[in-house]
């Protein structure tokens, strides 16, 4: 039951946690790879105006968040879960750096790459996907995009997903680049993610995960590489008592207007609706406000 929970809960990437009383762990690294596949041709820089001198009228910069990501584990609940805390002030407007796992766009251009899902990432994914999924390793693609983050830079992520959906995606986050929608994380999940104890601050925008449903038997979307989650800790799962990222309370305030919480409407939700994609954060039984599908799921 454990396990089965604790690869439920890689779903949203838990990545870390805390309470004064909680137990430091090691926050889930991930290593620079090549992706071996050709680039797309890049999209035209957005045009911005260039910054001013610094003065001594000058406003400061963005006050980063001073949470410790992946450092307090939370206590489990009988189902599995960490338990539902309230989010830490220092969470409540959510900003951090996005750490480099891939080299960022020199050019600070759109660029995107398709490839097969190679021997070297499919080590990297390890028991994220097995031989037992629904979905075999010919048919997934490996995607590496560009994204913007919370911090104004370009970067590059990657995602594992359908081949069919491929192309589709990419055009997507092309969007949403080209349109400054920040994104905090978005690198592949990994053993360690399956493993790690929930620490409900996590943010990591991602595709596969061979995992059943929330709550069910059935394959999730996800499983498929049909499903993606974006900013999943400012857009919260939530069923009853259940949240994820469990320090994610406070943004089922969905009144909240900071960049990256998804609303009915948004560019985020018009560009996978556009592919054929539903959103989560539509459905009447619960509120999956960082999920996005391509099997309705």
């Amino acid at each position: 039951m454990r396990r089965l929970a604790a690869v439920l809960v890689a779903a949203v990437l838990l990545l870390a946690g805390c309470s004064d009383a909680d137990e430091p762990v090691a926050e889930p690294s991930g290593s620079p790879t090549s992706p071996g596949a050709a680039a797309t041709t890049p999209s035209p820089a957005p045009s911005r105006t260039p910054s001013s001198a610094p003065s001594a009228s000058a406003s400061p910069g963005p006050a980063y968040s001073d949470w410790e990501l992946g450092v307090h584990v939370l206590p489990r609940t009988p189902a599995g879960f960490g338990e539902v805390r309230p989010t830490p002030k220092a969470l409540r407007h959510r900003l951090f750096r996005t750490k480099d796992l891939l080299p960022p766009p020199a050019d600070g251009r759109f660029h995107s790459t398709t490839g097969p899902v190679t021997p070297a990432i499919r080590e990297r994914m390890g028991e994220t996907w097995s031989p037992a999924c629904p979905v075999g390793l010919a048919d997934l693609r490996y995607l590496t995009v560009s994204f913007r983050g919370f911090d104004g830079a370009a970067h590059t992520g990657e995602l594992v997903l359908a081949a069919s959906e491929a192309e589709d995606v990419v055009s997507v986050f092309r969007a949403l680049f080209a349109a400054d929608y920040p994104i905090e994380e978005m690198r592949l999940p990994t053993t360690a993610d399956l493993e790690a104890e929930p620490t409900g601050d996590g943010n990591d925008t991602a595709a596969l995960v061979c995992r059943a449903t929330r709550g069910a038997t059935s394959w999730s979307a996800h499983a498929y590489g049909l499903a993606i989650d974006v900013n999943p800790f400012l857009n919260p799962y939530s069923k009853g008592e259940v949240v994820l990222p469990e320090r994610a309370s406070a943004y089922l305030d969905r009144s909240r207007t900071q960049p990256g919480i998804i609303h009915p409407g948004d560019l985020v939700v018009r560009e996978f609706a556009r592919i054929g994609w539903s959103w989560g954060g539509s459905w009447s039984s619960l509120k999956d406000y960082q999920h996005f599908t391509a099997t309705g799921r």
